[in-house]
């Protein structure tokens, strides 16, 4: 079944998604020519196996971790990794503009 997504850019563009729920979030972004990467890690990355952590996006509602990093992540402020995220309907994300991770926001997942 088909989910919806948001995907807002560092620029400010916002481009609604289609893709099948429990897709990757890392690759249905790549699909859409929507890199959640850094201009450094656009080539060089672990291509989706949660271990680089050159993916990570910012998520309006982010799901409880399951990922060791993503638990990491969640619990410093750290951006989350869309290699580890399943899409779902409603999914509201934030592509950060970067040099290789993101920043870290105290108390504000959601930016």
């Amino acid at each position: 079944m088909p989910a919806t997504l948001t995907v807002e850019t560092p620029a400010g563009e916002t481009h609604e998604l289609t893709a099948e729920r429990g897709a990757v979030l890392r690759d249905v972004l790549l699909d859409a020519g929507l890199s959640p990467h850094g201009r450094y890690a656009e080539r060089v990355n672990c291509g989706g196996r949660g271990i680089c952590a050159t993916c990570g996006v910012r998520l309006a509602e982010p799901p409880d971790p399951d990922h060791w990093h993503d638990d990491l992540a969640d619990r410093f402020g750290y951006p989350r990794l869309s290699c580890q995220l399943q899409v779902r309907d409603g999914m509201q994300v934030k592509l950060l503009d970067k040099r290789v991770w993101g920043s870290r926001q105290a108390g504000d997942e959601t930016d």
